[in-house]
C-alpha cells in the first residue's frame, strides 16, 4: 500500500524525521520509518536533552567516558557522534538511490556559537570531520554571524543546514550565501557542485503562535464590531502566508539567470524545509501547516506525532505555489492592524536562538547530572 508520505513525494515534497534516540536505532524504528516514506533526518539540543534524560540507552557509553576522565560537553559530543553516525548509515542507501537528493541527517553546531562565525565554523568542520559521512548535514543559525559561516562551508563542499530563518529577508540571505559558497566551490574545484547539498529551514507554526498572541491583544482592546472581526479572520494565517512568500523568493532567485550557470554545473537548488510544521494551537487542524506547504523541491521535517496524523488522515495536493497574491494580502492586513511582520521574526529569531542555548545548557546539566550518578555507582561496586 502507498503511504501518504509516499504521495507526497510524487509533488516534489520530501518528509524527514524530526527526532533521533539511540532506543529508535536499537529497535529498528527508522527502517519502518523509511519504508513508511521517510527520506531523512533532523536533529537539534531539545531533542537530544529528551533522548539522554530518558531510560538508560545511553547510560553503558557514559560509563566508559567517565572511565576515560571525559567532561559533560565531551561525554555528550561522543553520544551525539555516535548516534548520527549511525543513522547516517541508516540512511544511506536512500542517499544513493536518490543521487544525493535526500537520505541526510543533520546536527547542530553548538547553539552556544550563534554569534561566533569562526567558532561555527571550527564546531561545523569537527563534526563533518569525525562523522565522514557524506550524507551528514551541519545545522548552522541563520544570525547575522552565521550566515557568513554558510557561504564559507559551502564553499568548501560541507552540506549545510540553515536553521531558525523566520524572516524574508533572512531567507535570501541564506539563499545569496548558498549561491556564493557555489561560485567559490566551482572556483576551487575542490568537490563537484552536485555533491554538495544545503536546505534552508524556515520555521513554520512559531510565527502563528507569536502573531495570535498579539491578535488576541488587539480583539481585547478593542470595542469596534468591525475591527474585532477582521483580526479574528487573521487568526492563524500569518505562518503559512509568510511561508508562501518565502517560497514565492525561492522560486525567483533559482529560476534566476545566476543560478541557471551554477546549475548547468551540476549545482541543485537549496530547497526550502518546513520547520515547526506541528500545530501548536489545538483549535487549528493537527496537520494544518503539513497540508497548506505541499509543493515542488520542498522538505517538511515532521515530528513523531505530525508524522502519524499526516500519514492517517492528512490530505496530499500541491497548495504551496500559485497563491502568492492572497499571501501578500494577509501580511498587508497584519501590518495595516499593526502587526509588523519583520518586528515579528526579529523577535522569533532571538527567541529562538536563546532556546537552543537554554536547552543545550540544559542538556549538559543533565548529562553532569547522569554523569555524576553513574561515577559514584562505580565507585560503590569498586
Amino acid at each position: 500500500m502507498i503511504t501518504k508520505l509516499q504521495n507526497l513525494h510524487e509533488e516534489g515534497q520530501s518528509v524527514w524525521y524530526d527526532n533521533i534516540s539511540r532506543d529508535l536505532i536499537n529497535n529498528g524504528s527508522f527502517q519502518k520509518l523509511i519504508e513508511l516514506g521517510v527520506l531523512g533526518l533532523t536533529s537539534n539540543p531539545t531533542i537530544f536533552e529528551k533522548a539522554i534524560g530518558a531510560g538508560m540507552a545511553y547510560d553503558d557509553q557514559i560509563r566508559e567516558l567517565v572511565k576515560a576522565g571525559k567532561p559533560a560537553d565531551e561525554i555528550f559530543g561522543e553520544l551525539a557522534i555516535q548516534d548520527i553516525r549511525s543513522v547516517a548509515d541508516i540512511f544511506r542507501p536512500v542517499y544513493e538511490k536518490t543521487n544525493g537528493a535526500d537520505g541526510y541527517v543533520s546536527i547542530e553546531v553548538s547553539p552556544l556559537l550563534a554569534h561566533d562565525t569562526e567558532g561555527t565554523l571550527v564546531d561545523a568542520h569537527r563534526f563533518y570531520e569525525i562523522l565522514d559521512r557524506p550524507n551528514i548535514m551541519i545545522k548552522v543559525p541563520a544570525t547575522p554571524e552565521g550566515i557568513p559561516a554558510v557561504e564559507a562551508l559551502i564553499g568548501e563542499g560541507v552540506n549545510v543546514n540553515v536553521t531558525l530563518i523566520f524572516s524574508l529577508e533572512a531567507y535570501e540571505n541564506v539563499a545569496k550565501a548558498y549561491i556564493n559558497g557555489l561560485k567559490k566551490l566551482s572556483e576551487s574545484g575542490k568537490k563537484p557542485l552536485s555533491r554538495v547539498a544545503s536546505v534552508a529551514s524556515f520555521f513554520v507554526s512559531r510565527v502563528d503562535v507569536l502573531v495570535d498572541k498579539l491578535i488576541e491583544e488587539k480583539i481585547a482592546a478593542t470595542t469596534d464590531a468591525a475591527q474585532k472581526a477582521e483580526l479574528e479572520s487573521l487568526l492563524g494565517k500569518a505562518a503559512i502566508a509568510n511561508s508562501k512568500l518565502a517560497y514565492e523568493k525561492y522560486e525567483q532567485i533559482f529560476n534566476s539567470p545566476e543560478f541557471a550557470e551554477l546549475r548547468q554545473k551540476g549545482a541543485h537548488p537549496q530547497r526550502v524545509l518546513w520547520a515547526s510544521t506541528s500545530t501548536k494551537n489545538p483549535k487549528y487542524r493537527d496537520v494544518l501547516y503539513a497540508e497548506e506547504l505541499i509543493g515542488p523541491d520542498t522538505v517538511d521535517t515532521m515530528p513523531p506525532a505530525t508524522i502519524d496524523a499526516f500519514n492517517d488522515h492528512g490530505e496530499v495536493k500541491r497548495t504551496l505555489d500559485g497563491q502568492y497574491g492572497e499571501a501578500h494580502e494577509v501580511v498587508a492586513r497584519l501590518e495595516k492592524a499593526g502587526i509588523k511582520m519583520d518586528e515579528v521574526t526579529g523577535k522569533l529569531l532571538a527567541d529562538g536562538v536563546k532556546l537552543f542555548a537554554d536547552s543545550f545548557n540544559k542538556l549538559i546539566e543533565g548529562v553532569e547530572g547522569k554523569r555524576q550518578k553513574l561515577e559514584k555507582e562505580m565507585e560503590t561496586v569498586r
